[in-house]
Order: C-alpha cells, then sequence, then structure tokens
C-alpha cells in the first residue's frame, strides 16, 4: 500500500474488549483509506465504532487484530516509548470537552505551548512564535494573554485546536468538536478546520454523529456495526464546489465491498424491502447490475 498516498491505512482492523465474562467486538474487521491532506468526517450511532477507531489511530488503545499504519508507522508494532513519541509528535487531538484539552489557569498562550516542551521528536525552536503563530490562524491572537475562564466556548475550542497543531501533526483528530457550542459557533470552528486544512495541510478526522456538521467536509465515511458501511462522495474536483454540493443534498451514497465481497445494506433500505426473515434474492441484469430484492415465493 502507498503510504506516500494515504496517511491512515487501516485493514480487517479488529478491537476486541474483554471483561470477566463478555467479550465485545467494537470493531468487526474495517477497512479504510484516508489520503494526505485530506479533510473527512466518520459518522455512526453510539456503539458504531466510530470512537474505538479514534482511540486507535490516536495510540490511545491498541488494536487486536489486522493492521493499522499511521503516517507510515506500524501501530501494532509500537513500544510504549514509541507511542508517547507518536501521541506527541504524530498525532493532535480535538476534544468535545474543553477539560481535556486545556489547563484551566494557563493562558491561552501557555496552553499552546505545553505540548512544545515534551516533544523530542521534532524539537521547535521558538516556542512562543509558533503559539502565537497559530492563534492568529486560528482567529484568537488577541486573547493570547487571556486564561479560560476569560474565553467563549467557542473561543476556547479555537485554543485547543491551535493546541492539537503546536507539533506539527500529520492528523489532527477531532472527537465531536462541535458538540459543546451552538449552531453558529459550531459553523465558525468547521470553517476553521478548512482554514486548517488548505493553510498547513494537515489531514483532519472529524468523528461525530452530526450529520450537519458531515456536511461541511469533501467526504464522509460511515461505521455500522464496527465496520465501513458507506461513503458519501461528490464528483466535483474543487474542495469548496464539493463542500457546497453536499449541503445541497447533491451527494451520493456508496456501499464499500470488505475484502470478501461483502457490503453492508443500510438499515433503512431493509426496512422499506420488508423482508420476511434474513434473506434476499440477487440478481445480475442484463446492465451487469446487481439487483437486491425481497426473494419471490420462497
Amino acid at each position: 500500500m502507498d503510504t506516500d498516498k494515504y496517511v491512515i491505512i487501516a485493514e480487517n482492523l479488529v478491537k476486541i474488549y474483554k471483561t470477566k465474562d463478555i467479550e465485545v467486538m467494537a470493531l468487526q474487521g474495517l477497512d479504510l483509506l484516508i489520503e494526505r491532506g485530506e479533510i473527512m468526517a466518520i459518522i455512526g450511532n453510539s456503539g458504531s465504532g466510530k470512537s474505538t477507531l479514534l482511540n486507535m489511530v490516536g495510540g490511545l488503545d491498541k488494536p487486536s487484530a489486522g493492521k493499522l499504519l499511521v503516517d507510515g508507522k506500524d501501530l501494532f508494532k509500537m513500544r510504549e516509548r514509541d507511542l508517547v513519541d507518536y501521541k506527541t509528535a504524530t498525532v493532535g487531538f480535538v476534544w468535545q470537552n474543553n477539560a481535556r484539552n486545556l489547563i484551566p489557569y494557563l493562558t491561552a498562550l501557555e496552553n499552546v505551548m505545553m505540548p512544545m516542551q515534551f516533544n523530542t521528536v521534532t524539537p521547535i525552536k521558538n516556542k512562543r512564535q509558533r503559539a502565537l503563530e497559530l492563534l492568529e490562524l486560528t482567529g484568537i491572537g488577541k486573547r493570547a494573554k487571556h486564561r479560560l475562564n476569560q474565553l467563549s466556548g467557542g473561543e476556547q475550542q479555537r485554543v485547543a485546536i491551535s493546541l492539537a497543531l503546536a507539533n506539527y501533526p500529520s492528523v489532527l483528530l477531532a472527537d465531536e468538536p462541535t458538540g459543546s457550542v451552538d449552531t453558529s459557533t459550531s459553523n465558525i470552528i468547521m470553517d476553521m478546520f478548512r482554514a486548517v486544512n488548505k493553510e498547513l495541510g494537515t489531514t483532519i478526522v472529524i468523528v461525530t454523529h452530526d450529520r450537519e456538521i458531515s456536511k461541511k467536509v469533501e467526504r464522509v465515511v460511515a461505521i455500522r456495526d464496527g465496520k465501513t458501511s458507506s461513503e458519501f462522495l461528490m464528483s466535483y474536483s474543487d474542495k469548496m464546489a464539493a463542500i457546497e454540493g453536499f449541503a445541497r443534498g447533491e451527494s451520493i451514497e456508496l456501499a464499500v465491498l470488505d475484502r470478501a465481497g461483502r457490503v453492508q445494506i443500510p438499515r433503512e433500505m431493509l426496512d422499506k424491502m420488508e423482508l420476511d426473515g434474513n434473506r434476499v434474492q440477487m440478481v445480475m441484469n442484463e446492465q451487469n447490475q446487481i439487483v437486491i430484492s425481497a426473494p419471490e415465493n420462497v
């Protein structure tokens, strides 16, 4: 697989959580490719596996089986020390809860400078200048000397994004980044993600259950029952035209085949078929189209 083209490569990815009495498969053979410089969203209902995937890409949780490469690094082979460096320099995090992002008694500037102190992979010489540039990029440079209790929720999220970018990460991971702000602030934050993506070329992966947010990126991947089930794609070559077209409902939903040729059919489609049981009829017509329907006389 071309690791120069794809910054994230997941193949047949499995995650099993074990307790004393039960095993739960959070991911069941998930396949996913994310290109460098892409801004995309991963959507799914609670329990679908999207947060589990985010945690594994972020190095916070270890896969049980399969393959997971991020920026050419094999997360199956990483030792604890390697993981520390990986989480410091390869990935950046933006959480929904700002308490996980920021230290309340520090200023915005001091918060953004904090992760630079622990970067042994790509040491930054002028940390203050780097932090100020990021705060300017996210539109909060004038508030650099303010502490968290002097900032609104939207301003705090801007600081959190600046902090996540401090060590030049290859991938920015955002977990429900607009979940605790109003619609107006949510739109501002999404505009900021696009600006960061355009200015720095950082790959941005947004995990959300909010389909309105997913309309503001060029590619959306849906996860269902621990597998990649479908993708929403645009036919535009220009990024902004793609995003605007998606917002108008002009996207198409594509089912995703796994390596064994299996496909997940969305539940709402199955419900409309009014199946009696768990079997369907599948035929290929003269146009080489596969038609799935309720079985007749069975």
